[in-house]
């Protein structure tokens, strides 16, 4: 079971956000109320993944699984083959404990297999059908972006997709602060989360998550190799896109 968050009640200064044991015990809790339409998300996504695979033999990566949520979603879904192979990625031994155990009958089952893996140095992928990245992009270095993406594109088979899902910036300064008060606010009224608390995570998040414009993650996916990009969901500071290899 998920602890409530109270992370930032409970720090009196503020260290960089690190995804620890400490975050991994509240991260369901911290994530359903702190992404606008969560679990809505969870559910568009799979609906849009089930329409990509093929009949035989489908594979589906999570690259930044955290705990699992998303590959238990997928595999829920009254339509998702039985012989789907679902494998999630992450960088945080204490992610993919929490997600052994939230997906302990599918691991069981071989549907599911989890993978210590530094997103910015993928090796031995395997051709697979979609790529998922929930908020996973934002926390790699700038620099590591573009070869994350193209790795990822040249795994794909053609016909296969990448779900992106990002806090953006926005291209008009103005709108841009309009967007986080909203976003601040939301936090607030839907997620319980105080001033403090919401100030003590920005000053944590700042030299970590590095969000960019939605057409600069548009430049990032063309110049991996996708020629088929569109934003399937945007909430002010949020989207989730979808590419496709043609």
């Amino acid at each position: 079971m998920t602890d409530h968050d109270k992370l930032f009640q409970q720090t009196s200064r503020t260290e960089d956000f690190a995804f620890d044991e400490r975050v991994a015990n509240v991260f369901d809790d911290m994530v359903s109320r702190s992404v606008p339409f969560y679990n809505e998300l969870q559910r568009i996504q799979s609906d849009l993944i089930i329409g990509f695979l093929p009949q035989n033999a489908a594979i589906v990566c999570d690259f930044g699984c955290s705990t699992g949520t998303t590959l238990e979603h997928i595999a829920q879904h009254p339509k998702c083959p039985t012989d789907i192979e679902l494998i999630g990625y992450d960088n945080s031994d204490a992610m993919l404990d929490k997600a052994r155990i939230k997906l302990a009958d599918l691991i069981a089952a071989k549907k599911v297999s989890l993978r210590l893996a530094d997103l910015g140095h993928l090796q031995d992928l395997p051709k697979f059908n979609v790529a998922i990245l929930n908020w996973t992009l934002q926390f790699v270095r700038p620099i590591e972006r573009e070869q994350v993406l193209k790795t990822i594109f040249n795994a794909l088979h053609p016909g296969g997709i990448v779900l992106l899902s990002e806090k953006i910036l926005s291209n008009d300064s103005v709108l841009n602060r309009l967007y986080i008060e909203h976003y601040l606010q939301f936090k607030i009224e839907q997620g319980g989360y105080s001033d403090a608390e919401n100030q003590k995570k920005r000053e944590a998040l700042e030299n970590v998550l590095i969000p960019y414009r939605l057409d600069e993650n548009y430049a990032l996916l063309e110049r991996a190799g996708f020629a088929r990009i569109d934003t399937y969901f945007k909430w002010f500071n949020f989207a989730s896109m979808i590419a496709v290899k043609i």
